[in-house]
This record gives C-alpha cells, structure tokens and sequence, in this order.
C-alpha cells in the first residue's frame, strides 16, 4: 500500500458511518500498513479517543510523540496535541492537559482549537474566570469590531 493509499484508507475510515467496535477495529487493521509508526499511533489514538477509550489513546499518543510524529507529520502533531490533552482532561489529568495545551504552538491545522480545549480544562479544574477569559480571547480575533473592549473585559476577569 502507498503513503497516498494508507491516507485515503484513513480518510474513508474516518468518514464511514461505523459504530465504535467497526472504527477501533477498521484503523488497527490499517494501522499495521501504516507508513511509519507515528503515524499509526496517532490514528489509532483517534480511534480510542473518539469511541471513549481514553486510557488506550493515551498510550497511542505517547507512542506517537515518542516515535516521531512531530518530525514526520507537524499538521498530524499539532492535531494530536489538541486530542490527547482533552484525553487526559477526560482521564482526570487536568494539570497535564492545562500545561500541554498552553504549551501548544500556533498551527493552521489547529487554529483556536488548543485555547477552546484550554478553556474546557481550566474549567475542569475550576477555574472558571480564567477559562473564559482564555475562551473570549480565543474568539475575540474573529469578531468584526469590538476587538478592544472586549480584551479589555476578558483581561478584567482574571485581572
């Protein structure tokens, strides 16, 4: 199988109405074809993850990161910070979330998605002023005017 088969077999997966038990089971069978190991684990980590397996996607995530996907796939690995923060958010991880997502480089493949999954850990770890205020931040670029004022009533929250 080509690198461009592997991907469009995981672009099908990814598409297919399947139930959790047809999705884990679909990506670990393309998994072995994949053409590295980062780039099978971040997949299969997906998998885990988005059928709520979070204690196997964490494991899948670490095999990753420490396999090389930020070398072999940037757009994959900025993705995955995004994904495997909000799996240790899930596993009651907090702190590790908080710190991975404010550690998470802007990338174009991510856009605002690390400060929205950063808002939903600072919440979980109660603090609420400071989530929405990294929430408002998040947004206030896309808004057509009141770019001021409104980083001015999102700063006063934790100010």
């Amino acid at each position: 199988m080509t690198e461009a088969q592997w991907e469009h077999a995981v672009a099908e997966i990814w598409a297919a109405d399947l139930d959790d038990e047809q999705l884990v089971s679909r990506m670990t069978s393309l998994a072995s074809a994949a053409p590295h190991p980062a780039l099978a684990a971040f997949e299969l980590g997906g998998a885990y993850d988005s059928t709520g397996h979070e204690a196997e996607a964490d494991e899948q995530y670490a095999a990753a990161t420490s396999s090389g996907l930020a070398e072999v796939d940037p757009d994959r690995a900025a993705r995955m910070v995004v994904q495997h923060a909000s799996t240790l958010r899930n596993l009651g991880r907090v702190d590790e979330a908080i710190t991975m997502l404010r550690d998470a480089p802007e990338h174009p493949a991510t856009g605002a998605a690390p400060k929205v999954f950063l808002a939903l850990a600072l919440h979980s770890a109660g603090r609420v002023d400071e989530a929405l205020r990294v929430a408002i931040e998040a947004v206030e670029p896309t808004l057509p005017r009141y770019h001021r004022s409104v980083r001015a009533y999102a700063a006063a929250l934790t100010d």
